[in-house]
């Protein structure tokens, strides 16, 4: 089948709805950012995504269950190793990682800081541990000051982090850093899913992250659904972090921001003129600002805040038009742990012509969505891991051809 129309993909990053069947492995059993979120702070607000269906997919203190609603409801699992953004997101695109990534839990070894210290001319670093990114700048901001050393840390994700003050090092020159770390330190068997900047102002222990942070991700070890669509000119336009976590292949358009509000925006601007493509956006701000900072309330904020432009995004579509909304992993405010979860993710699709109220049940895995992507552009994706469900969200009308 193809389909002459768009695809709104909205990632809301970090956003999950309940422990996954294998959350023991990650210590994540109790977690549910959702509905977790909704319980400590009197529920959540979210009426345009109830109309959707979001309640039928998981218990939501505020966001009842919606036996007509008008768009069709699942949720789906990760099966990839792991529970970062990279590899959900190239799990979205057909790729799943059958070996996770490497940690560093007690921090980096000798030869890795050895390295990067030699190739970017650093006379020295700090840190070198795992640890919260607003904690590092308290304990080591000033000292970073004082020397002109980086910090350099990781998390629990697979991750090298360097944090500088943009007063210190430049923002330019972070990067650089970062580039020659991505490019030629963490390769090979310490090739972690993600070197992080993570550039901070401020002073006298009053510090700040800014939003200028940038991941440099690894490039996906395979064909993926951007490719498949990029190489037969269906324009594909990339909101948000999805530039960093693809390494820049196979978009048409990259468009940085720096908070969800601007994310929203330029989604908005890009659907509206872009009748026929592709358009994927990551929405950071759940996951960056609140999950990873335990801020429950900023968290029920920021969903309600989504949910009020929704009919906004909405109102961009039309015809098999489709909007998919869905999550990377999860990253529950609630449950006293800075980390990522692993957490099955909701699936919410769609379209002003297109079926109401299906079931989408419980996809296995996160490929469902790359595959009914290339489909509804009508490409087969061979290449791509998961099961299609374009089908059961759209109607086969005479204006659906074969390709």
């Amino acid at each position: 089948m193809k389909i002459n129309g768009k695809i709104v993909c909205i990632v809301l990053d970090g956003v999950g709805v309940g422990a996954a069947p294998d959350a023991a492995l990650y210590h994540d059993e109790a977690a549910n950012t959702l509905s977790n979120t909704a319980a400590v702070t009197g529920g959540l607000h979210l009426p345009n995504l109830s109309a959707l269906g979001l309640g039928n997919i998981v218990e939501i203190k505020g966001v009842p269950k919606n036996s007509s609603a008008t768009g069709n409801f699942g949720k789906m699992r990760e099966v990839s190793k792991g529970k970062d953004s990279t590899t959900g997101h190239w799990e979205f695109s057909g790729i799943i990682l059958e070996k996770d990534f490497p940690y560093y839990p007690n921090g980096f070894p000798t030869e890795v800081i050895e390295k990067f210290c030699s190739l970017t001319g650093c006379g020295g670093i700090l840190g070198n541990k795992a640890a919260s990114g607003t904690v590092i700048l308290e304990e080591l901001a000033a000292e970073h000051e004082r020397t002109g050393f980086p910090i350099i840390y990781t998390s629990a994700d697979s991750v090298f982090q360097i944090a500088v003050n943009d007063r210190v090092i430049p923002l330019e020159r972070l990067y650089e850093l970062c580039t020659i770390a991505r490019n030629q330190v963490m390769v090979g068997k310490h090739a972690v899913g993600r070197v992080i900047a993570r550039p901070f102002t401020g002073s006298n222990g009053n510090y700040q992250r800014t939003t200028d942070r940038r991941d440099f991700s690894l490039f996906p070890p395979g064909t993926t659904m951007l490719d498949i669509l990029f190489e037969r000119a269906i324009p594909t336009v990339a909101v948000g972090k999805i530039d960093d976590l693809f390494a820049g292949k196979s978009l048409s358009e990259k468009i940085h921001t720096k908070s969800n509000d601007e994310g929203i925006e330029e989604t908005i601007a890009w659907a509206n003129k872009t009748p026929n493509g592709f358009i994927f956006t990551n929405l950071v701000d759940f996951d960056a600002l609140f999950g990873h900072r335990q801020d429950p309330k900023g968290m029920k904020e920021a969903l309600e805040y989504f949910d009020l432009q929704l009919p906004r995004i909405i109102s961009t579509l039309s015809g098999d038009d489709l909007l998919i909304i869905t999550a990377d992993h999860g990253n529950d405010p609630t449950d006293n742990s800075t980390d990522h979860s692993r957490e099955y993710v909701p699936l919410i699709v769609y379209s002003p012509d297109g079926k109401r109220n299906v079931d989408l049940g419980i996809r296995q895995t996160f490929a469902d969505l790359g595959k009914t992507v290339v489909s509804y552009f009508g490409f087969e994706g061979k290449e791509l891991k998961g099961t299609s469900f374009l089908t059961q969200v759209v109607m086969m009308t005479g204006n659906n051809t074969e390709e």
